[in-house]
């Protein structure tokens, strides 16, 4: 596939961009910043400039399209898909309206311009923080667990409202057009090196995880879900959850349960270790098979409790 990657130089996407890459792919870095990846081509991009994300798709993805293309062609697109990860990435990084708006604004962008290009498989960063836990002010706990799709997005924080308005945007132009559009509700990104660096204190004290719902995702496994999202046509729209399978923390999930979530509905019986952020859905329909852990870095304190 060729593949227009937006914010591949941000702290997912200069993972995944390179790892698409790596599996065969063409991969373009629609991005401020270059990501300077020798198997990955940086073009600049304003996302928020509706003119420049329309020329950007509807132009040639290679020096080598220079060869087979037809002067007398046009009106499409020379890529195949979008994979649509840049953002402002949290609260405090500038001031709520414009994380809000330049969120939703380069959003609806990429997916107008997407669509009316003809192209057919659109993959685009969501959050975990639209179920309202993460930037909540005060507790907040999740109505159930294990939180599935399904779960209420309530959120109050700018950035989250920004995700959940573009759920609802991209569900349009794919009820519009017919593509297939999925959202993914990425969890908290963890790099391999922030193991050692990160989740010591996080198993020593797993309050420091309850704004994530205890979860985390590694991006090799970001990497393979996006993959396995491109790679499977004819959902429509959907939104997956996206997690590893086990908690960021050492604590088991019924001490979770007794400490944190005493009061709240518990839906099944959950394995000792697995992440209250489901990914069943993924699993179900992506094929999606998470092979990475903390523990495969450190020692589990809590080995054989």
């Amino acid at each position: 596939m060729r593949i227009f990657f937006t914010g591949g130089s941000g702290k997912a996407g200069h993972h995944v961009a390179p790892y698409l890459a790596s599996q065969g792919h063409h991969v373009t870095n629609a991005d401020l910043t270059p990501l300077r990846h020798p198997d990955v081509t940086d073009l600049r991009v304003d996302l928020t400039d509706a003119g420049q994300v329309y020329s950007a798709l509807a132009g040639m993805p290679t020096m080598a399209d220079l060869e087979a293309a037809d002067p007398r062609a046009g009106g499409g697109s020379g890529y195949d898909a979008v994979v649509h990860f840049a953002a402002i990435p949290s609260l405090l990084l500038a001031p709520d309206a414009t994380t809000f708006a330049a969120n939703v604004l380069g959003h609806y962008h990429v997916l107008e311009a997407a669509t009316r290009l003809g192209i057919r498989k659109v993959v685009f960063a969501s959050s975990e923080t639209t179920y309202g836990v993460c930037f909540a002010r005060g507790e907040r706990k999740p109505l159930y667990v294990p939180v599935d799709e399904e779960h209420p997005v309530v959120p109050e924080d700018a950035y989250a409202m920004s995700k959940v308005a573009g759920e609802v945007v991209a569900r349009s132009f794919a009820a519009r057009t017919g593509a297939d559009v999925y959202g993914l509700r990425i969890n908290n990104v963890i790099e391999p090196h922030e193991y050692a660096e990160k989740f010591p204190p996080f198993l020593a004290d797993p309050s420091l995880r309850r704004r994530n719902i205890f979860a985390y995702i590694d991006t090799r496994d970001l990497g393979q879900l996006t993959l396995r999202a491109l790679e499977t046509d004819g959902l429509g729209y959907q939104v997956f959850n996206v997690a590893n399978a086990d908690m960021s923390v050492a604590a088991t999930t019924r001490e979770v349960i007794d400490t944190f979530y005493a009061d709240v509905e518990v839906r099944r019986e959950m394995g000792r270790d697995e992440t209250f952020y489901s990914i069943d859905k993924a699993r179900d329909l992506l094929g999606y098979a998470p092979q990475h852990s903390w523990r495969d870095v450190l020692a589990d304190p809590r080995a054989g409790a």
